[in-house]
């Protein structure tokens, strides 16, 4: 395992922001996407981080992004550092398998998930009103069921602390009617798409984040898509409704994260060594399945 954790520091290049994970540099007419190593939970990046995760993020979100291509356009302009402008190729070293140049897209204030079984906020809505996002579900379904079909779940995009769900009509008053409705549609379909994929590696996507932009007036894909940071991967194997299931992410540093006396406020606690292992170990196994 590689023991190097890394962090991206380009002096010469405009730095837009630091996200939680992601770094974005602005590059002439377009953007430069490294995904770090750093790891965020509860929505606070952590001290210890998990080297080489942002290489798998990376990868799996480039498969996707090319097994979609066919029902919408994304964002990518060049994954290869040879392809970058050339103020960018003396960091080769930290570039190399973690970044993307991409179009400038204007990201939709909105992010779009799609639910197909009962988890997490869902999950929790549910129990309490027989409702996710206000629509309607059956009743008697339990914890991890698989919904009779994909739901369109959006929330707010929030700059500070959580994201907020919202129903499909006060995202219309957001981006209006018709964006809304594409938007929905072209979420589905992604997911539908993935699922299958997906079930013929034995993997269960049980939901599911979008974001969109809009460039030249077109809708496009941003961003990452279905990486086990926006998604949730269960295996088809162990996969048993009735209680929560074990996922190919950072699950295990989140229930670590409840075993302390931690108040979820930054700073966060330091990892200890087993737990990063477990993760990155997760981590890489869902890679090897959803690439190969």
């Amino acid at each position: 395992m590689e023991n190097v954790v890394v962090e991206t520091n380009l002096p010469d290049v405009k730095l837009l922001r630091r996200g939680k994970v992601r770094d974005v540099y602005e590059v002439g007419e377009y953007l430069l996407i490294v995904a770090t190593d750093r790891i965020s939970a509860f929505d606070v990046v952590l001290p210890s981080g998990i080297a080489g995760k942002g290489k798998i993020l990376t990868g799996i979100s480039l498969y996707w992004f090319g097994r979609m291509k066919e029902i919408i356009e994304n964002h990518i302009v060049a994954t290869e550092v040879d392809e970058y402008p050339e103020v960018l190729r003396k960091y080769r070293e930290v570039l190399e398998g973690r970044s993307m140049l991409v179009k400038k897209a204007k990201p939709m204030p909105v992010e779009c998930i799609v639910r197909g079984y009962l988890s997490g906020s869902g999950w929790k809505e549910y129990k309490a009103k027989g409702t996710v996002c206000g629509i309607t579900l059956p009743g008697g379904l339990v914890e991890s069921s698989k919904l009779a079909a994909p739901i369109f779940t959006p929330s707010t995009k929030a700059e500070e602390g959580h994201d907020v769900n919202i129903s499909f009509d006060e995202m219309k008053k957001i981006v209006g009617k018709e964006t809304a409705g594409r938007l929905r549609d072209v979420s589905l379909s992604v997911y539908t798409k993935a699922r299958d994929i997906a079930e013929q590696k034995g993997i269960i996507i049980a939901d599911t984040k979008f974001e969109f932009g809009i460039y030249d007036g077109r809708l496009i894909l941003i961003d990452e898509v279905l990486t086990p940071d926006s998604s949730r991967f269960w295996s088809m194997k162990t996969y048993q409704p009735g209680k929560a299931q074990d996922s190919y992410d950072k699950q295990i540093i989140r229930d670590y994260l409840l075993t302390l006396d931690w108040d979820q406020t930054y700073p966060g606690p330091e990892l200890p060594d087993y737990i990063v292992e477990k993760a990155l170990a997760r981590y890489k196994e869902i890679y090897r399945i959803i690439v190969g």
